[in-house]
């Protein structure tokens, strides 16, 4: 939260599982033996998708060997350690907290997300407002309890985990900051300017975001995480928790639309259509940043 041949045998009516892994279910299958894969074990193609075997097995896919390397769903690169960049952030957002409890309250108010206010600590008046945009960014990899670090992270490792590898790590990247920046400004745009924010909320709601398009593009059941996603939005609303409910909001929207342009690209405009909807949330944010700094001086 952010503070103020080979499958297994399916029966009739029973979605089909994956002939690697039988515990995923999953509505793709490989164009060429059409037994059901997951993202795990889909790789990218001229049309759809092929099996590992497939693949290995010299069926081909009429591209040179770079082009028919093995591919996410979003089209990423299949890498060894599919949760590195998720490992390196839940890394810096805890290295940032050690660095908050050393350092003390002077550091954490230097950094943390704050429209405009007088700050004792630094003794004098801070704020977006006053050109320190930095703090859009910084804010989200800051935490005021140990509770608060906790729940954002383990919620971070269980969420963005299989996003990575899923899209990719840099589309996975893009839209952990994007989603991230998205909250804070409109937390930015919307709380009053010396309330300050801070958290990694903003980034990991963008990821439940992604997830449920994600989910519903590979016809997985949706309850899971509407249901998870549902209990997170209770308490952003609920009287009494101290949320930054605008970060979670901003967040959650910029994830949904990054996501769907990530697994929804059409294969022959797949990168412009990825980076072009990253692109339009970027100047959005921008925007709401704007219009508020405007407001302010």
């Amino acid at each position: 939260m952010d503070q103020a041949a080979g499958g297994t045998p399916q029966d009739a009516g029973t979605p089909p599982t994956c002939y690697r892994h039988p515990d995923r279910a999953t509505g793709v299958r490989c164009t060429r033996c059409e037994r059901p894969v997951c993202p795990e074990c889909m790789i990218d193609a001229s049309v759809g998708f092929q099996c590992p075997e497939c693949v290995r097995g010299g069926s081909g896919t009429g591209h040179t060997p770079a082009a028919s390397r093995p591919r996410t769903l979003a089209g990423g690169t299949v890498v060894t350690d599919p949760r590195l960049l998720t490992k390196i952030l839940v890394g810096l957002n805890v290295a940032c907290y050690l660095v908050q409890l050393a350092v003390g309250d002077r550091f954490t108010a230097r950094f943390e997300l704050i429209g405009q206010a007088y700050v004792p600590l630094l003794g004098s008046v801070e704020g977006v407002a006053d050109g320190q945009w930095y703090r859009l960014l910084t804010a989200m990899f800051l935490h005021g309890s140990p509770i608060h670090i906790i729940f954002n992270m383990l919620s971070l490792w269980w969420i963005g985990g299989p996003l990575e590898q899923a899209l990719g790590r840099a589309r996975y990247l893009a839209l952990y900051v994007l989603s991230g920046l998205a909250g804070s400004a409109l937390t930015y745009l919307i709380a009053a300017p010396n309330q300050p924010s801070l958290g990694a909320s903003g980034a990991v709601f963008g990821l439940f975001g992604a997830t449920a398009v994600l989910m519903r593009r590979l016809r997985y059941d949706m309850r899971p995480v509407v249901a998870l996603l549902a209990i997170n939005l209770i308490f952003t609303f609920s009287p009494g928790f101290n949320i930054a409910w605008q970060a979670h909001v901003g967040g959650l929207v910029a994830g949904v639309v990054i996501g769907y342009g990530m697994v929804h690209a059409p294969r022959e405009r797949r990168a412009l259509v990825q980076y072009g909807t990253c692109a339009l949330v970027f100047v959005i944010t921008l925007a709401l940043a704007l219009v508020r700094t405007g407001q302010l001086t």
